[in-house]
């Protein structure tokens, strides 16, 4: 039986992802290219923009990369943005949830959703933290030298016209296995509880808790964590409010950077811990919204 499950599982996750990757290599493709000549404008423009930052900054976040995340953070320990802009970018961040996303069938109209809840909670929660705390804005200014990488190791700074392609490639290899991965073990998991819906309450879809285990999971650093949470909604068995709270809380590799990095240990406290709680909560009040009111 186990062998049968195994075998099962294993054709459905190439079948999924043999549907996917001519598209996911696509968008790659064009993400490559505007980063390749609009990211170096972006994000000076984040960092000037003054009042406007958290605004600028969510909004920028937003679009599927896999850098803007880490230059905010370096801007941020620099002392060159305020707390609330990085929160707005960090909440923002789409990652590659977006482009696995365009890539599935009848799923690419939960973008603009995704993207619009994404971005509102960024500039909120990034004024708010501001105004919260308006003698917290910008810190130490730490000297740091920090190369700046993206998730496939790709130097941010670099700018060789070769990578137009090789990035592309190697961001479609690279998600393609996770995809698989992720959907070769949802597929066991569902098929060991007996369906999509008998995983989900395992995963607390229906619960009110589900979206804080989804901010928990989505603080992970690591591109396969918004891919992970992607799959398992197109999977069915976690709802949107968890999707909105695991990819507002997965802020790609950003958030390692801030911990890393700077030196201000109790200011990389807070910012995990205020990460973890906007978007915890987000998913609990669209949840109970959900509920009560639609």
């Amino acid at each position: 039986m186990s062998g049968i499950i195994l075998k099962n599982s294993l054709i459905d996750a190439v079948g999924d992802l043999y549907s996917i990757i001519p598209l996911l290599f696509l968008t790659f493709l064009i993400i490559e290219f505007i980063e390749f000549f609009y990211f170096d404008k972006i994000s000076s423009f984040v960092e000037k923009s003054g009042k406007y930052a958290p605004i600028i900054g969510a909004v920028s976040a937003s679009f599927p990369q896999c850098g803007f995340s880490i230059i905010a953070s370096v801007l941020y320990i620099r002392g060159l943005i305020s707390r609330g802009t990085l929160l707005a970018v960090y909440l923002s961040t789409s990652d590659e949830a977006i482009p696995v996303l365009l890539s599935v069938a009848d799923h690419y109209k939960l973008v603009f959703p995704i993207i619009a809840i994404k971005i509102f909670i960024g500039i909120v929660a990034g004024y708010f933290f501001d105004f919260l705390f308006p003698k917290k804005n910008t810190i130490l200014k730490q000297n740091v030298n920090i190369v700046q990488r993206g998730c496939c190791e790709h130097i941010l700074e670099s700018k060789d016209k070769k990578d137009l392609i090789i990035h592309p490639v190697i961001h479609t290899i690279s998600v393609s296995i996770f995809i698989f991965l992720i959907t070769f073990v949802i597929n066991i998991a569902m098929t060991k509880c007996g369906s999509a819906e008998a995983l989900g309450r395992y995963l607390m879809s229906n619960s009110i808790l589900g979206p804080t285990a989804a901010a928990i999971f989505g603080l992970i650093p690591n591109c396969a964590i918004s891919v992970a949470i992607i799959m398992l909604y197109i999977k069915g068995t976690i709802g949107f409010c968890s999707v909105i709270s695991g990819l507002c809380a997965n802020s790609g590799l950003g958030i390692w950077v801030v911990i890393s990095k700077n030196k201000d240990i109790k200011d990389s406290f807070v910012l995990v811990l205020s990460l973890f709680l906007i978007s915890a909560l987000s998913g609990i009040g669209l949840f109970l919204f959900q509920k009560f009111i639609l």
